[in-house]
């Protein structure tokens, strides 16, 4: 969705006038702090080699203009490598639509229908693939997704003008469908709709918004691995809970008395972003922040089999590698050797939204429905850029102590008692 210039950031996501109690952004575009339109072209080569760091210097201090949000998001998500040329994301683009077309024809040769997609039965939908085959079961089981996005999809950002119209809505179903269809270890759940409906509004192709999506699940796909007996978001909730007890030993003693140690009050928070706690457009603010702050060009794609083979042009240097290529957050992990994965920003966004909260915790709440209802009051009265701010000090202090720790092992082991 395009906006001028000129145009308040909020004006691109128009809210329906009869909904009166969204909140509003405090997001702003400041001149010589958001990544503007000119500032964009300019990080540019002649051959179409970008200046990621440059960009991201400017993304931390003052988001993206949102008429220009679409395409930076692509190469914050790894969707193109930043040293890769016009002529070759030009290819890549046009191999990625037709290959989204020929996903979208599949499904729709299962389920013949346009994106209004009616509500479907699971009943329906279960004896109209009747069969012993494989295939047969797979159908079957995206078939059996179709009705919660077909719910899901209804409820999605309705308060935005954006979805008054149904091509939009058949946008968002059709393309949270296909990646069902195609990630059939996660296929479809909840939540999933509201990480996928910002980019059906920033990116005008459908197949440039689901490659978005698909880009972002990456990162987040395990939260959505459940079984009957686990959620996949527990893991972050277990970093979460370690974060707290390390930076605010008295609030996590605190939530344990109240028998919520495992902090499944703050699913929601980690599973879709924070998009609840904050105005629509404040969450693409802090989505494009953090992922600025965890830009790390190596883990999009040590991974990664491009659809085509990308011939580098002559003179033209290789992925880069060093530390300065990366965001802020990430070249903080990389000074500290851990034996496991970093830990996404997100969790030290929530520890960080605890702690602001923590007197408030410690003294009103009196057991765990007080603790959901203090969280979620807190609805539209979260500043984006403070939360980073403060999420990168707690990963600091975090760090620090675990190198302290580290150390400390080190030289017990070293030295007998």
């Amino acid at each position: 969705m395009r906006c001028l210039k000129s145009e308040p950031a909020d004006s691109c996501y128009q809210v329906k006038p009869e909904c009166k109690d969204v909140p509003a952004t405090r997001f702003k575009i400041k001149p010589g702090r958001t990544l503007s339109v000119r500032k964009w072209l300019a990080a540019f080569s002649p051959s179409g080699q970008l200046d990621i760091r440059k960009t991201l210097n400017r993304i931390h201090r003052g988001g993206i203009h949102p008429s220009i949000r679409g395409e930076v998001w692509e190469f914050l998500l790894g969707c193109y490598d930043p040293m890769s040329t016009f002529e070759e994301r030009k290819r890549i683009r046009q191999h990625r639509r037709a290959q989204y077309a020929r996903w979208k024809k599949e499904c729709s040769e299962m389920f013949p229908a346009d994106g209004s997609r009616k509500h479907i039965t699971e009943d329906r939908n279960a004896k109209s693939t009747e069969g012993n085959g494989p295939l047969d079961m797979k159908v079957t089981k995206w078939l059996l997704t179709l009705h919660q996005i077909g719910l899901d999809v209804k409820r999605t950002d309705r308060n935005l003008v954006f979805y008054e119209k149904q091509e939009n809505v058949s946008k968002l179903w059709d393309v949270l469908s296909v990646y069902a269809w195609i990630d059939m270890d996660v296929g479809y759940c909840q939540g999933m709709s509201d990480l996928c409906s910002p980019m059906i509004i920033v990116l005008e192709h459908e197949a440039d918004a689901f490659w978005c999506f698909e880009r972002l699940m990456r990162r987040l796909r395990g939260n959505f691995r459940c079984t009957e007996t686990s959620i996949g978001v527990v893991t972050q909730l277990n970093h979460l809970a370690t974060v707290t007890q390390v930076i605010n030993p008295k609030l996590h003693r605190h939530f344990e008395t109240l028998g919520g140690g495992h902090y499944l009050f703050a699913v929601r928070m980690l599973m879709v972003l924070f998009r609840r706690e904050f105005s629509f457009c404040d969450s693409l603010y802090l989505w494009e922040m953090m992922w600025a702050l965890e830009y790390d060009p190596d883990s999009f794609f040590l991974y990664e089999q491009l659809e085509l083979t990308m011939e580098k042009s002559k003179g033209a240097k290789g992925k880069p590698k060093s530390t300065r290529w990366c965001g802020k957050y990430e070249r903080e992990n990389m000074k500290i050797k851990s034996s496991g994965e970093p830990l996404p920003i997100s969790v030290f966004l929530v520890a960080k939204v605890l702690k602001d909260n923590s007197s408030v915790l410690l003294h009103k709440a009196r057991g765990l429905d007080d603790v959901v209802k203090i969280v979620n009051d807190l609805t539209g009265n979260l500043n984006a850029k403070k939360a980073c701010i403060g999420a990168l000090k707690l990963h600091k202090k975090y760090l620090r102590k675990e190198l302290l720790d580290i150390e400390t092992f080190s030289f017990d082991f070293a030295i007998p008692g």
